[in-house]
């Protein structure tokens, strides 16, 4: 499929697999140049991109580790480079820290699930912001943050800690909303259910969904 015309450049962060390859590939046939950003699975961020452009569109793969502020920046620099004027987010990296019951979560299990799912996220909005606001210069955008069904369930026995992070992705949503309306900034969450990726077996639990 051929893409259409140039819609601005999509950055999906966590877009290797699951939920934000197939978010990016979607995005692609739909003429978005998209940047598919990954921490870890560099091949396979790769062979989204390929995908892209062997349907006809345009991508590049970034690895970045959004719990880190320079790889932040790094990221949105180089899919400006790389692609052009960003013009959407898709807040989609996240981990669950595992199954573990509160009172068995460590400290360090927590500091690596805020800093993905929490502080990753909104330093990434942060960076979009900066450039897609009418008040920096920008001519607007969208950021679509992934949270999860979660956030309002609680996830009892299996990860608390990873529901809360995403409560916080939920109040960010709102708050984000609210603070960049007037600057040509629309955001919005999308709350996923049960949905048949490679994340319940990378938890130990490959027949949870049934």
């Amino acid at each position: 499929m051929t893409a259409q015309p140039n819609n601005g450049t999509l950055v999906v962060t966590g877009g290797s697999r699951g939920i934000g390859a197939a978010i990016a590939k979607l995005a692609g046939k739909r003429g978005f140049p998209v940047a598919i950003n990954c921490a870890t699975s560099a091949a396979e961020a790769v062979a989204v991109a390929q995908a892209i452009v062997s349907a006809g569109g345009r991508a590049c793969a970034i690895q970045a580790d959004i719990a880190r502020e320079e790889d932040v920046i790094r990221l949105f620099k180089t899919a400006e480079h790389e692609l052009g004027p960003i013009k959407a987010l898709v807040n989609n990296a996240a981990i669950t820290g595992g199954f573990s019951r509160v009172e068995s979560v460590s400290a360090e299990t927590l500091a690596q699930v805020m800093a993905v799912n929490v502080t990753g996220s909104i330093l990434c909005g942060r960076e979009a912001v900066r450039r897609m606001s009418t008040r920096n210069g920008g001519t607007g955008g969208v950021i679509v943050n992934i949270s999860s069904r979660a956030a309002r369930t609680g996830a009892a026995g299996e990860w608390v800690h990873y529901a809360a992070s995403k409560g916080a992705i939920d109040s960010f949503t709102i708050g984000l909303a609210r603070e960049v309306a007037t600057v040509g900034i629309r955001v919005n969450a999308v709350a996923p259910g049960l949905i048949d990726t490679g994340l319940h077996a990378a938890n130990g639990a490959p027949d949870r969904l049934d």
